[in-house]
Order: C-alpha cells, then structure tokens, then sequence
C-alpha cells in the first residue's frame, strides 16, 4: 500500500515538524530568561519585539526544513535524522541570538534596546540574524556525506562569517551604523539586516549539495562570500543611481527629520535581489 505508506509518513514529519516548532519556543524562552514573551507581544505590544521574534520564528522554520529535506532512509532512520537535527539547529540558532547580541551589536544593550526602548531597528537585525543563521543551517545540514560535525563546523564558519558581514558593512557606509540603530533609525536596521541575510542566503548556497571534502566546501563558501561582500558596496551604489533616482540614500536614511524608511527596504531588497542573482549566475 504504497499510497497509505506515503500518507503515514507525510503525517508522522508534519508531526514531528510540530513539535520541533513547540521545542524551539520552549528553548527560546530558555536562552531568553529576562523576556516574558506573551506580556511583550500581547499586552505591551511591542512592535520591535514581534519583528525579532518573527525573524526567531523564519530562523526556526529554515532549521526544522534543513532537518526534513534530503533523502529519505526509511521512516525509522528518518524520524532519528530528523529529531537529532532539528535539536542541533534550534540549539544552534539560539546560540547566534546570543553571538548577535554579543558581538554584531556590541556597542549597546539589545535588551534594552527591544524590550525597554522598543527599538524597532534593533529588532530587524535581531531577526535577520536568526533568519541568516536558519539559512546557513539549511546550507549545512543539506546533502549527503556529512554529519554532526559537519554541521557544527559549518555553523561556526557562518557566524564568522556573518560577524565579518557586519564589521565590513559599517566600514563602506559613511556613517556610524551603532549610533543610527542606538537613535532608533529603522531605515538603517533594515540596510544592515539585508546585507546579512544576503551574505547567509550566499553561505547557504555554498554549503547545499554533498559533502566531498572540507577544501570543496571551504573553498566554495569562500568565493561566494567574497563574491558577495565585494558586490555590497556595488548594489548600494546601483541601489543609489538606479532605485532612487535624483535621491542620495545616505541623505535618506539619516539625514531627514524622519528617516526614509522605504528607502532602507529598498537597500535591503537590493542585497538580497543581489545575492538570489548571484546563485543563479554561479
């Protein structure tokens, strides 16, 4: 009974998915002590929150999909892949939470930022990170031929990466990228969480596929890293000349009474445009 065969198994991963969902909440929640969650989302409406933990949320269903997808060996032995995967990369997830607080915004308080002064550019990048970390585990765990350490070590490689995405980015913009998001300057926020999660969508591409050896692997998210950060100063200068015509976009995102928001989405959007090109030209 094939057609039953298929349907049991569609039913017991849908199930599995669930769960894993529910744990990677619980673990949150977890890492993440200091917040109450439902007072933050339903009863102080914390817009800067709910875009981070959106983001948690995208990061956690990249996760749970790298853990689902490949070949399958067999409900029994799939079952096992899956829970052991889906633990890691919540696991891990939430750890680069901790690294973006960390290191990616150093300069200030991402607590405060989001919970006390409902930072809504705070809360962007907070949740690009965990979208950029969901894709690089997507990458990771993708493929036959790897395993656990793979994994482990891919991730690490990633956050590296992502870290050196951030200290390159706010070297080529004309302005202090901390001080714009610490003002609350959400056009910014986006800017920055674009370029993120083009630099991770780039990893991601690098890492699919099977495992042949850590110098294939290697090498090849190397050259589309560097492919990538080369083309960021490139994209906000088309960004500049060609979506914002007779517009400087450093004069748009912060020096107006109001920064222009849309503008900083179409710099985000011109990033991650940018990066999906680049792994179709590849």
């Amino acid at each position: 009974m094939p057609i039953l065969d298929a349907i049991l198994s569609a039913i017991t991963y849908l199930a599995l998915c669930f769960i894993l969902f529910l744990l990677g909440k619980w673990v949150y929640r977890l890492f993440q002590r200091k917040i109450k969650v439902q007072q933050e989302l339903v009863e102080k409406d914390n817009f800067a929150f709910a875009v981070a933990h959106v983001g948690y949320f995208i990061g956690l269903l990249l996760a749970i999909v790298s853990a689902v997808s490949g070949p399958s060996d067999g409900l029994y032995y799939d079952i096992i892949d899956i829970t052991v995967y889906g633990l890691l990369a919540i696991v891990l997830l939430n750890f680069s939470i901790l690294i973006n607080d960390k290191i990616i915004l150093r300069k200030f308080s991402v607590y405060k930022e989001i919970i006390e002064d409902r930072n809504v550019g705070t809360g962007v990048i907070e949740g690009a990170n965990a979208i950029g970390t969901g894709l690089i585990i997507l990458g990771a765990v993708s493929g036959e031929g790897g395993g656990v350490l793979t994994a482990l070590v891919f991730w690490v490689v990633g956050q590296l990466l992502l870290i050196a995405t951030a200290y390159i980015y706010a070297a080529i913009i004309p302005f202090n990228v901390h001080d714009q998001i610490e003002k609350d300057n959400v056009a910014v926020g986006l800017g920055v969480a674009g370029a993120l999660i083009s630099i991770a969508n780039l990893i991601r591409y690098g890492l699919m596929g099977d495992f042949v050896s850590w110098d294939e692997s290697l090498l090849t998210v190397g050259i589309d890293v560097l492919i990538g950060l080369a083309f960021l100063p490139v994209v906000r200068l088309l960004t500049d000349k060609i979506l914002l015509p007779g517009r400087n976009l450093t004069d748009e995102l912060i020096n107006q009474e109001h920064p222009n928001v849309g503008a900083g989405l179409i710099e985000a959007f011109a990033y991650v445009g940018g990066s999906v090109l680049i792994t179709l030209c590849l």
